[in-house]
């Protein structure tokens, strides 16, 4: 069972609806009994940085989410989500995240447009299991005016060009970061979400 996390940021329905068309259960939930029941975390997220770690603080889930993560938990961050794993964000002045990886969330230069809207490759710099049956250059859907700007190259499994080079998926150990939407990426993104939960044990 994948626990995701339910703290109001974001079209998450449609998230569970892409995990039930592939068989895998999910439940929507705040609740520290169940995320700790959980084989696995998704934290998907749309909107404001530190409106967003302001609700996980109120909901009292940063420590408990810092906590799962460190028990080898497949631990999954989605668009915002992946943001919020990382240590700051400039975002509404510069606000603490979960500090599951280093690094800093910035703004995208003003060179390209913003936010970032639309379809974009793939360039992938590592082969991991997220990524299994994921060809170089596959096309997904971002939306996002944020990005993780500074952080651990190891980190890096694959990035996309939008003015400068966009971190699109990370990990560190259990734990993922995915830029773009995968529920709205069709089948490169289904074929993500399938990895992800052939991820648990």
């Amino acid at each position: 069972m994948i626990a995701i996390i339910d703290y109001g940021a974001g079209n998450i329905k449609s998230l569970q609806s892409a995990l039930s068309r592939l068989d895998i259960p999910s439940l929507l939930t705040t609740s520290k009994n169940e995320i700790e029941k959980a084989d696995a975390i998704i934290l998907p997220g749309v909107g404001a940085f530190a409106e967003a770690m302001k609700q996980l603080e109120k909901l009292g889930l940063v420590s408990l989410l810092k906590s799962e993560a460190s028990k080898n938990k497949p631990f999954l961050g989605i668009c915002l989500g992946m943001q919020m794993l990382y240590e700051t964000s400039d975002e509404g002045g510069e606000c603490p995240g979960l500090g599951l990886f280093k690094g800093k969330v910035r703004l995208i230069p003003d060179i390209v447009k913003v936010p970032h809207m639309g379809w974009n490759d793939l360039q992938i710099k590592q082969n991991v299991p997220l990524l299994n049956g994921i060809r170089e250059g596959s096309h997904v859907y971002f939306v996002h005016a944020y990005f993780a700007a500074e952080g651990d190259t190891e980190n890096l499994v694959a990035d996309t060009a939008y003015g400068v080079r966009i971190p699109a998926v990370v990990q560190q150990g259990n734990v993922f970061g995915i830029q773009f939407h995968p529920e709205k990426s069709g089948s490169i993104g289904l074929q993500i979400l399938k990895n992800f939960g052939e991820l648990i044990s």
